[in-house]
């Protein structure tokens, strides 16, 4: 139920505010609006302001929305309001409306982003986890426990790092620009002392931004103490009799450096034909060390078997709070916003020659999922969602494709360049040619959601 409260509220709010930055521009160019719409269908809330043309509606189907206005190219117009219709106004009034759309989804990112900056967002601090064994960042000399402080990529000043979260970003920038990163890492927060170490991301096959990235660099998650968690009924975990704040010192005999770590030596305890291998575990517990022997229960998955526990692994991360002040937050919304739109048209335009997968592409089922789980982590998470939907919805209602608002921005570079309007036959073809493309990206995401929900 969450999911689809979650859903619906973000794409009813993120189709209002793509509309009313069509209906405001419009107004105040002197264009009549006729009817506000969010949603199609049947209308399930309707109102209309004394002295006010515009009729505003909400509808059963909140998958899209329009503005209609006064246009002599859909209906007849009495002479006297002609100067009000859409079709009679100057090119950049209209041009000015039509971008008015993505233009509003980007400014909502902005003040999304800024307004969480101001508001300060917890999130771990950049501490390393233990590097995934083989990965870029063992072969690099990390072992873990390293704070990142800085991050900087060829020849550009370095810049500073306030979480995981944000050096997660700065690595996904990076392997997907195919530009190397230099790290800069000290022994603590306050330690003067730093070290650097480069990550060759260009040497990376970079096709999807997904979580096997970030297992080929070998930074998946911030650092955690390797201590037991929940434990499950009936699991591995409860039958060796470990006990929930329970420290892990060592298995086999092997030093054991954090979560990540435990994690994948409990995954690698399964034999390659599923059998169960018995480890030996040596925790601390109430100041004393106790020997215990777990046998994690072996689970296949993709074609291999793992060894599982049934508990949670790792205590949760050390987290601090990231609050810019009005100035630095509003920019640095400003530059993420930039950020974000700039790295959806490189993965379009990598997906479009085929260097990136178009398992890239999500759709319904997928925003729908991420806005459950977003909603229930809590409200800085789902406006984090939020943001990144409508940065998404503004750049891609840009592409010049003609039934979007760029295929619209296209006539009327065309109508610029050559000093006419493209021709209705034209206009048809173009339009029928859009719907194709449109349906067949549309095909291609609701595919991808199927597949990831199911696989």
């Amino acid at each position: 139920m969450l999911t689809l409260v979650a859903f619906v509220v973000a794409l009813g709010l993120l189709i209002a505010v793509h509309e009313y930055g069509h209906y405001r521009v419009a107004v105040a160019c002197g264009v009549k609006v006729l009817r506000f719409s969010v949603g199609f269908g049947r209308p399930l809330l309707r109102w209309q302001r004394p002295g006010s043309p515009t009729e505003f509606v909400i509808c059963a189907l909140p998958l899209g929305g329009y503005v209609r206005m006064l246009d002599e190219r859909e209906g007849p117009v009495d002479p006297s309001e002609r100067h009000l219709a859409f079709n009679t106004q100057p090119l950049r009034s209209r041009a000015a409306v039509v971008a008015a759309g993505p233009a509003a989804n980007l400014l909502l990112a902005v003040l999304i982003y800024a307004s969480l900056n101001w508001s300060g967002v917890q999130e771990p601090k950049p501490v390393l986890g233990s590097p995934v064994p083989g990965s870029m960042a063992e072969r690099a000399g990390l072992t873990g426990g390293e704070w990142v402080a800085g991050v900087a990529v060829a020849d550009k000043e370095p810049l500073p790092v306030a979480s995981f979260e944000g050096l997660r970003w700065q690595l996904t920038q990076a392997a997907l620009s195919g530009e190397d990163l230099v790290l800069s890492l000290s022994d603590g927060e306050a330690s003067s002392s730093s070290r650097q170490v480069l990550l060759p991301l260009s040497e990376l096959d970079v096709r999807e931004a997904d979580a096997e990235l970030f297992r080929r660099i070998g930074i998946v998650a911030p650092w955690s103490a390797p201590e037991v968690g929940e434990i499950m009924p009936g699991g591995a975990a409860e039958a060796a009799g470990l006990q929930q704040g329970d420290l892990v010192e060592r298995v086999d005999g092997q030093r054991v450096r954090d979560g990540q770590h435990l994690r994948a030596l409990i995954r690698g305890a399964a034999g390659p034909t599923g059998e169960t291998v018995a480890q030996r575990w040596e925790v601390q517990r109430a100041g004393r060390l106790i020997d215990l022997e777990v046998s994690p229960l072996p689970v296949e998955q993709d074609g291999q078997w793992s060894g599982r526990v049934g508990a949670y692994i790792g205590s949760p991360p050390a987290m601090t709070t990231v609050r810019l002040g009005p100035v630095d937050g509003l920019v640095q919304g400003l530059v993420r916003t930039w950020e974000v739109s700039w790295l959806t048209l490189k993965m379009l335009g990598r997906m479009l020659i085929g260097e990136a997968s178009l398992s890239n592409l999500s759709g319904p089922l997928t925003i729908a999922d991420y806005a459950g789980k977003s909603a229930s982590i809590g409200l800085s998470s789902y406006l984090l969602f939020l943001a990144l939907i409508s940065v998404s919805l503004g750049v891609l209602n840009l592409l010049p494709l003609p039934v979007l608002d760029g295929g619209h921005l296209m006539y009327y570079l065309w109508e610029a360049v050559t000093g006419r309007s493209i021709s209705d036959v034209w206009m048809e073809r173009l339009q029928r040619g859009g719907v194709a493309v449109l349906l067949a990206l549309m095909s291609v995401a609701l595919f991808n959601d199927v597949a990831r929900l199911t696989g």
